[in-house]
């Protein structure tokens, strides 16, 4: 179902579908964002669904497919602003519940990609693994993780996936992609530029380690982020990529931003590099107090900053939706 029939209308005959088909698939019809989102911001969007698990998620990928829909997935919802309007005509799909994780082989693990990366950095040490306790207290998920390739405090995904678990919406089949054919750079990867994939989890290459010093070192970074940055309150995380040669908290608080705010969006007074949402912010503000920083920068420092946050425009349909 696709030619002559508009969005609305295959996405009401999809969800008819998914009911009959997938009986008990859970389904929530114009679902506010903000309750998914870690800014806590974010109106409707016209179906969220959440998958019991891999099997489940293929299915309802299908049937998506079948009436020309492409669906937006969603980890934890750490570094994305859905608009406030949300967006009418677009279908989410939630990993929350794909949550296997196991040891394979060796010094080889694998978690599906709704896991959280705290989750995956203490499974790893529960079996005396070494090599993610930088990700031991970022919010995101193994799937999130993989797309933007997350990191902290000098590690990143990149240094430890051995391959990715994937579903091609095209094609309509399982793959899977070894670390090189991800293309890995700072904060992204090939997902981030090719559509038509959706990561189902990864698979992790570690080395043995002393559980003592493993946890040691995830409490000297978990106790730095606390030290550091503002968890008390709704962000995403750093605002900003780092631009090359600089640091971007340094140039917007020596730009005179350190506290500055737009409606309930404010430049953390703790770490400048953080967005943060004092309580009543909406995505315009999130959106407009971006655009006000890069735009300062840029003026006193000559360096252009790059979000770290995909901010949906609205009206937004995901690339290769027939519309």
């Amino acid at each position: 179902m696709g030619y002559g029939f508009t969005i609305e209308e295959r996405t009401e005959n999809a969800l008819s579908e998914l009911r009959k088909e997938i009986p008990g698939i859970e389904i929530s019809e114009y679902e506010e964002m903000k309750y998914h989102c870690s800014f806590k911001t974010g109106g409707p969007v016209r179906a969220f669904i959440t998958p019991k698990n891999i099997t489940e998620m293929t299915d309802v990928i299908s049937i998506l497919s079948k009436n020309s829909l492409i669906p937006y997935f969603l980890g934890n919802g750490t570094n994305v602003v859905f608009p406030d309007e949300g967006e009418k005509k677009l279908t989410v799909i939630s990993t929350d519940k794909l949550q296997n994780i196991c040891l394979l082989s060796e010094g080889l693990l694998y978690a599906d990609a709704g896991v959280s990366l705290s989750k995956l950095a203490g499974f790893a040490y529960e079996n005396s693994l070494k090599g993610l306790e930088f990700a031991s207290g970022i919010p995101g998920t193994v799937g999130g993780g993989v797309i933007m390739n997350a990191g902290a405090y000098g590690g990143e995904l990149k240094d430890v996936i051995d391959s990715v678990k994937l579903f091609c919406l095209p094609d309509q089949k399982f793959c899977e992609m070894s670390n090189e054919q991800c293309c890995f750079g700072y904060r992204k990867s090939i997902f981030q530029s090719v559509s038509g994939y959706a990561v189902l989890g990864a698979a992790f290459r570690l080395q043995k380690g002393s559980r003592e010093d493993i946890s040691a070192k995830m409490r000297e970074l978990n106790g730095r982020r606390r030290e550091k940055q503002p968890l008390d309150l709704p962000s995403a995380g750093s605002a900003f990529r780092r631009p090359e040669g600089y640091y971007a908290a340094a140039l917007i608080e020596e730009s005179g931003l350190k506290g500055y705010s737009i409606g309930g969006a404010c430049v953390s007074g703790k770490h400048a590099g953080f967005i943060v949402n004092n309580g009543r912010a909406t995505s315009s503000d999130l959106k407009d107090l971006i655009s006000y920083v890069r735009n300062t920068v840029y003026e006193k420092k000559l360096v252009r900053l790059e979000p770290e946050i995909i901010l949906l425009p609205e009206n937004y349909v995901p690339e290769g939706t027939e519309e």
